[in-house]
């Protein structure tokens, strides 16, 4: 128990998952004490938090014990540059990373740190060009839920060496362990950007991805009825396609994002979801007449929906099209009785993983697919 004693105190008032209180919360400085941390917690329930920005979303947890506040685990603990590699604490607040002339290529809410990030699988505008953080980890270390400490990949971008752990936490919502670095690739910084903003419709992204200008982003906003494209590169470069768009689309270009740009188009009392089809029923699901925003280029967009019927409308087309639709996060007085997550494939392999890694289900009880 003396990890516990050393590193636990009572809950606050804040210190709830989904309206469930916690009884203690922990703060582990290294990988070595969240690891005594674990082992000491015995037969605990666990979720582990970051920056809280992403807290609150998925189903309420069956149980809350004890708090893992990773943020004392936070830093570059390495940056090999020549190699475009970075060894970050999971801790570690994204929108603080000083890396000269390299960047991170995640899109993050302020405040959201590395493991959350990893964890719940957020991604953003970027992706498009950059790919999710799923596509730029190459490497992570993990505390098990038994205590034991388990890393897996490298420092390298072609590794083959082990399990790849790092796939299989991304996304996991916490219910594996407790994640404490993370090794990503890095991109260099652009040194132009700029973006062309339009009222054009969805129908028009098949027309920017032929016209090789290479973007980084085509987001679209279906509440302004706003589409934008982010182009990055050289100056001369960024001028030369960001012209050939604008008379493409009949915009205008801007070296500002829009303000709608990368946030949720959700309001605290609406249910927010997250939207996955292909590019061809990207359009469809734009004139459905629910308040979407997101990647148009990638077919994920994030919808505010008003109520469980529409969450149902928006679910079923996304089934219709070979896609899917999970609610993300909602007001307290309809999320218990909420199908969070919908019909997703491969859940009995999932309750399986789950059993193996976590086989006294306290990790995050609750709160991923299938009530794992």
């Amino acid at each position: 128990m003396g990890a516990l004693d050393e590193l636990t105190r009572p809950a606050g008032d804040d210190d709830h998952v989904g309206g469930v209180p916690a009884r203690l919360v922990a703060s582990p400085a290294s990988t070595a004490e969240a690891a005594a941390l674990v082992a000491a917690a015995g037969d605990l329930t666990v979720v582990v938090r970051g920056g809280g920005t992403k807290i609150h979303w998925g189903p309420s947890p069956r149980a809350l014990d004890l708090i893992i506040d990773t943020r004392r685990l936070a830093g570059v603990v390495e940056h090999a540059a020549g190699d475009l590699i970075t060894v970050l604490g999971a801790g570690t607040p994204l929108d603080e990373l000083a890396l000269g002339d390299q960047q991170l290529a995640i899109d993050a809410a302020p405040g959201a740190t590395v493991g959350g990030v990893v964890a719940t699988g957020a991604s953003g505008p970027r992706r498009l060009h950059y790919g999710t953080a799923r596509d730029l980890l190459i490497g992570i270390t993990v505390v098990r839920p038994d205590g034991v400490v388990a890393k897996a990949g490298g420092k390298v971008v072609k590794n083959v060496a082990g399990y790849d752990l790092g796939k299989l936490y991304t996304g996991s919502y916490g219910t594996l362990g407790l994640i404490t670095e993370c090794v990503f690739r890095l991109h260099p910084r652009p040194a132009a950007a700029a973006y062309v903003r339009t009222t054009a419709p969805a129908q028009a992204v098949p027309a920017i991805l032929a016209a090789q200008v290479a973007p980084t982003a085509i987001e679209i906003d279906t509440a302004t009825g706003e589409l934008a494209v982010l182009l990055e590169g050289t100056p001369g470069g960024v001028r030369e396609r960001s012209g050939l768009l604008e008379k493409l689309l009949a915009g205008e270009v801007s070296e500002a994002a829009p303000g709608w740009w990368g946030r949720d188009p959700w309001t605290a009392d609406e249910i927010g979801m997250k939207l996955s089809v292909p590019l061809s029923m990207v359009p469809g699901l734009i004139e459905s007449g629910s308040t979407l925003r997101g990647s148009a280029g990638t077919g994920v967009l994030y919808a505010a929906a008003h109520d469980i019927t529409e969450v149902e409308r928006l679910r079923a087309q996304c089934v219709r099209s070979g896609g899917h639709a999970v609610v993300l996060t909602a007001p307290a007085d309809v999320r218990d009785i909420l199908d969070m997550w919908g019909p997703v494939p491969g859940l009995a392999v999932m309750r399986r993983i789950k059993d193996q890694f976590d086989p006294d289900h306290r990790f995050a009880p609750g709160r991923f697919v299938g009530g794992i």
